[in-house]
Parts: structure tokens; sequence; C-alpha cells
């Protein structure tokens, strides 16, 4: 089957059809999480978004190598050049090695991504172990004279590129406007122009991560990491940088600057992002102070939730939406996520379970054309899920006995199923008891069924309705069907 990926390139703002810049290898890279904290919903979303197209890259045949990074240094607490930094503030107030506080933080996040089934990156690099190479980025970038040193920083000279280039094409920014905007802040006389941005920052004597460099002892800039790391592990230009549509400016727009400056060109074909978690439509993060951590969505513990919401319903939630628009956090719209995975992994047990006819009695629709349609425009996974759900018409039919399914079209379904659900899209179907109990409690209803199930071959009927009766007050649901017997726990 011939696949056309067209993806959403922000740069272009049109989806562009996917061509990358060899034949079948893929260079990826993806802002990953600053690690000061837990996780939250709103790291999750680019995390699954990113993980979907790393799949669909994979499953189409590509060699990928997708670079996500950690910010383990330079992401300062009040804007990208002035405050304190994040880790150290945190390793400051709770008097640990700023690495020990990275580590423990890093630790949770891949637990929760794990958890999520979000794949691990092929690099995870850290902007701490690349300090050599941000020191040698910049001395690039001041021999292009797109930079300067000022008290032992060294700055970006934002209005000096722009008249070479122009700063501000990936967000649409016009810097007249931004000039006009920007005020000079407290800290910031060392700059020629407010809207430049540090490369290299001299530490303070109270700073507790600087490393030597030419200029001063000091640490590299936030948006450095990026470029540096990303050509360092794809090369002077790659085929995809992605990340949340918070990131495209500053941070993304000072990493296309810097590449133009550094190299000549710009380092990436396709820029993607994804849009944000919103909650009571204002963005979900730490700086909003309005997040919700995912070990709280978990477990329930946090008061804006009603229930606890499994790992695999807070994938379902985000992967109903596509990547680009907004998803406003709700308990209605979690719980509705919930309803319907549940309807999706009853639907995929039940074509486990299907027995065929000789032959079918219905025509069925091309079901995976339409679901590699679906990812094909872009990565619209809720299209994608649309099409299992119309599938699962005919599947619960099937079951139920109203319509018959030959072998060739029930193994058609389950690779559809195990295409497009469980690969590309990454639902893990647990087992029926696997949230509230374990393997050997489904293992032990299982055994009850069967007693029921010869109990009925023997026409014991008192026996057979009293094992159902009994299961139902437990709050068993039992359901006989043409092809064997469901339950599940209510």
């Amino acid at each position: 089957m011939q696949h056309n990926l067209c993806v959403y390139n922000t740069l272009s703002r049109t989806k562009q059809p996917f061509r990358p810049l060899h034949e079948g290898r893929v260079g990826m890279y993806v802002c990953g999480p600053t690690v000061y904290g837990d996780a939250h919903l709103g790291h999750a979303r680019p995390a699954i978004t990113f993980d979907i197209l790393f799949r669909y890259l994979t499953h189409l045949g590509y060699k990928v190598r997708y670079v996500r990074n950690i910010t383990d240094v330079g992401h300062l607490e009040h804007d990208a050049d002035e405050g304190e930094d994040k880790i150290a503030k945190k390793a400051r107030l709770e008097q640990l090695e700023p690495m020990e506080v990275v580590q423990h933080y890093l630790n949770r996040y891949h637990h929760d991504m794990e958890a999520l089934n979000v794949l691990p990156p092929s690099i995870e690099p850290h902007a701490s172990g690349h300090i050599i190479e941000q020191i040698e980025y910049i001395r690039r970038i001041l021999d292009a004279g797109y930079a300067y040193e000022s008290q032992g920083s060294v700055y970006f000279d934002v209005e000096k590129y722009n008249h070479d280039h122009p700063y501000g094409k990936l967000s649409g920014r016009n810097i007249e406007d931004l000039i006009s905007s920007t005020r000079a802040l407290d800290g910031q006389s060392e700059k020629r122009n407010p809207l430049d941005f540090a490369l290299w920052k001299k530490a303070a004597p109270e700073h507790i991560m600087h490393w030597p460099s030419p200029w001063s002892e000091g640490f590299p800039g936030w948006h450095l990491e990026c470029s540096t790391m990303g050509t360092k592990y794809l090369g002077d230009t790659f085929d995809i940088h992605g990340g949340g549509m918070d990131l495209m400016f500053p941070h993304h727009e000072c990493e296309i600057a810097q590449s133009v400056a550094a190299q000549g060109h710009e380092a990436v074909r396709y820029w993607m992002h994804n849009n944000m978690i919103t909650i009571n439509g204002k963005k979900m993060g730490k700086s909003y102070n309005n997040f919700i951590t995912l070990e709280e969505f978990f477990n329930g513990s946090h008061p804006l939730l009603q229930q606890p919401y499994s790992p695999m319903v807070i994938r379902f939630f985000i992967l109903q939406a596509q990547y680009r628009s907004t998803v406003d956090f709700s308990n209605e719209a979690l719980q509705a996520s919930e309803k319907a995975l549940e309807k999706m992994t009853d639907i995929y047990r039940r074509l486990g379970n299907l027995s065929a006819a000789p032959q079918s009695s219905v025509t069925l629709p091309d079901f995976t054309a339409q679901a590699y349609a679906a990812m094909d425009d872009d990565l619209n996974t809720p299209m994608v899920i649309a099409t299992l759900f119309e599938a699962g018409k005919i599947i619960n039919q099937a079951t139920d006995g109203a319509v018959t399914l030959s072998q060739a079209d029930i193994d058609a379904l389950r690779k559809l199923f195990d295409t497009f659900l469980v690969e590309i899209m990454g639902i893990r179907v647990e087992a029926k008891g696997a949230d509230k109990g374990t393997a050997a409690y489904e293992g032990a209803v299982d055994l009850i069924m069967e007693i029921r199930k010869n109990a009925k071959a023997a026409k014991d009927w008192a026996t057979s309705d009293l094992i159902r009766d009994r299961l139902a007050s437990l709050g068993f649901d039992v359901k006989d069907t043409k092809n064997g017997v469901e339950w599940k726990l209510l």
C-alpha cells in the first residue's frame, strides 16, 4: 500500500508531504522536559504526540533516530536570561546536589512515560553533558558576527541578525513590534537590545552550576542546547523538530536564528508543534500553578479530580483530539474517555473470541485503508479511533450472532486492531481485572466461568443460574454470546 504522509509544517503553515532528507532514514528531535518537578498532563501531550509520530514512521519502515533532550542547566526562573536556574533553586531549597535533583525527577519522568506506554527515544542527551559543544557553537556564532561579549556573558544580536535574515518567521512575529512591546528589565543593561538573548551567562558567585569558558565561569543559555545537540546527533540539516506550541517563541525562534548564524543555513526541514492542554480555558503548567501531576491523575489525589484515571485513559484522552487542537481538561471529558476506552477494549477482546463461519454475511469496508488515510493526514488519531469503532460495530454484531464473518475477515480485523490500536496508537489492552486485581484474580474468574459452562453443557441449569446470579450480586456483568461467555467487573 502506498503511503503519502502529510504533516503540518509550522514554518510554512501548510500541510506538506513528508519527504525525508535521506531515503529510508529520519532524524527527529523533540524538546524534552526540564527536570525540576514531577511531570504533569501538559508534559504528557508532547510525549504522546511524538511517540505516535515515532511509532508511525517506524511502522512505515523508516529507520528513525529520535533524540529527546533533557534540560538540566540554563533554564532560568524569570525568563530565558534572568533569574535563578530552576534546578539550582530546587537543589538549594532541598539541600541537594543539582544533579541529584535532576536524577530524582528524571527517574520519575521515565516511570510516568513507561506507564503511558511512551517508547524511549534513541538518544536522550543532557544539556550539562554537552558544555564543550555549546561553547564551540557560540564561537561559530561570534565568528559569523551575530553575537557579542558583554561583561563576561555572550548575547545573540537579534537586530543585526534580522538585518540579514528574517527573525520571527516561525512564530509570525515582526521585530519592530517586538522591540516596541519589550521593555528593558533590571539586570539587562549589559544587552545592546532587550530582544537579544543569552548564549552564555556569567555565573554570579552564589550560582552553583557553572563551567569554565573563554568568556567567564558561567553556563550556557537555554536556547543553545537544542541547536547544539540536534546538529551533533542528527547532522547540520535534519528532518523533524517537535515540541509544544508554547516553545515556538522564543525558544524555537531562537534556535532557527542560532543555526543560520552558526551554519549559514537552517537546520530543520519540518517544524511540528502540538497544542496545549488547558484547564478552564487557561494553559496548564507550572508557571500558572494550575497543573495536575501525572501521578495525581493515576492515584486520584488532586482536589480537582473526582476519581483516579489509569495511564491508558490519559493516553486515550489525548489521542481523541488531533494533536494541533486545544484540549480542555475536565472530569467529564476524562470519564467519557474512560468509557470509550472500555468499549474499545471490550471490542478488542470480543474480536479475540470470534469463531469463523464458512463465509461472511456482510461485506467489510476497507477499514485498513481508512485508518492509514487518517494517519497520513497529519496523524489524525481521532479519525483512526472513529474507524476502529465502526469496525467494532460489526464485531459486536458477530459476537451477538447477528452477522457471520469468515476467517479471512476476522484475520483482517485482528490485524487492523493490532496495527492501529496497539502498535501505532500504543494502547495497552489491560487484563479484565488489571485495575481491580491481579492476573491470578482474572484466572480465578475464568475458572468459575468454565465451571458454569460445564454446568450448562450438562443441563445443570440450577448451578449455571446460581453462578451467574451470585456473580451479578458481586458486581460482575456476565453475558452469554454466540461465541461463548463474556464477563467484566462493573
